[in-house]
């Protein structure tokens, strides 16, 4: 009895599918014969064979799934398991070994800010100043004032006399050209440098020191006992008056802070400041002369 297509199982219909192949495979052939254009090498396979050709057999020793498929061994199993296992620790790996790199960078980083960070830099004497300016011997005896070099240590003299011959430069707009200090009667004229010559002129600034109103100490040196005697009195301040400095353009005024009596080593009152500051110096006591009167002032509302 003829079955319907609906009617006839998957295999059936393969095996009438491979059958109709089959058939016109052989009628191709049969016609390539008759025309010479192909020839016989090996007996045609039937159907039956073809069917079972196209079929793979199990495997001895495997176990065989739905529809003849073979399933996989419990070895490739395994190994699939190993190769997952594998390759999550290869994760967790690259995952440390990222981490570790981030750790490494931010190190070097901070490393690195640390070495470019400048800390906040502390004032220190100037290195140019072997003994604080306006040194030298009492005119006393009939004798003039001259260049105290004995308070000047030996080895350090031929230093000083290099410096006595540097070159003073011209005064620029904002340097000090004149101070008044009203509670001794100081008026006087500022000149750059504080040597020798330079202080039988008038009040001396510290070359490299601060300008005035800007932050920075601007030294400033006079004699006591010759050359005018401006800074005679300078002993006779008190906190609470006023230095005023003129530069071409305006004036300052400064607020005495207090005072000091030092050696003539102790350079590092002319260390420069932060904050806008004057240093007036002077040999002390009067008309002997072995030690030093500093003065120490503040800028008023800078």
């Amino acid at each position: 009895m003829t079955k319907r297509p609906e009617e006839l199982t998957e295999q059936e219909l393969r095996r009438l599918l491979l059958d109709k192949r089959h058939d016109a495979r052989q009628k191709r052939l049969e016609r390539f014969r008759r025309t010479g254009r192909a020839i016989s090498l090996a007996p045609d396979l039937p159907p039956a064979a073809l069917d079972e050709w196209r079929v793979q057999a199990p495997v001895e020793g495997q176990e065989t799934g739905p529809e003849g498929q073979t399933p996989r061994s419990a070895r490739r199993r395994w190994l699939d398991r190993i190769l997952f296992g594998v390759e999550a620790l290869a994760i967790v790996g690259l995952l440390g070994v990222l981490a570790n790199g981030f750790g490494l960078l931010r190190t070097l980083n901070e490393e690195v800010a640390a070495a470019l960070r400048q800390d906040t830099l502390t004032p220190t004497p100037l290195i140019t100043a072997v003994v604080l300016p306006s040194g030298h011997t009492p005119p006393t005896s009939g004798n003039a004032a001259e260049e105290n070099w004995a308070e000047i240590p030996a080895h350090l003299q031929p230093l000083v006399e290099s410096y006595a011959n540097l070159p003073i430069p011209t005064s620029a707009p904002g340097q000090a050209l004149r101070i008044q200090i009203p509670a001794i009667g100081v008026d006087a004229t500022v000149v750059q440098g504080d040597n020798w010559e330079q202080l039988r002129k008038g009040v001396g600034q510290h070359l490299g020191t601060g300008n005035p109103g800007q932050p920075g100490n601007v030294v400033l040196s006079a004699h006591n006992d010759f050359a005018g005697e401006i800074f005679r009195d300078l002993d006779e301040l008190q906190p609470g008056d006023q230095v005023i400095l003129f530069t071409a353009q305006q004036q300052f005024v400064y607020i005495v802070t207090g005072s000091a009596i030092v050696e003539p080593t102790q350079v590092e009152v002319m260390a420069p400041t932060a904050a806008p500051t004057t240093t007036l110096i002077s040999c002390y006591p009067y008309l002997i002369d072995n030690k030093r009167i500093v003065v120490f002032a503040q800028l008023q509302n800078p």
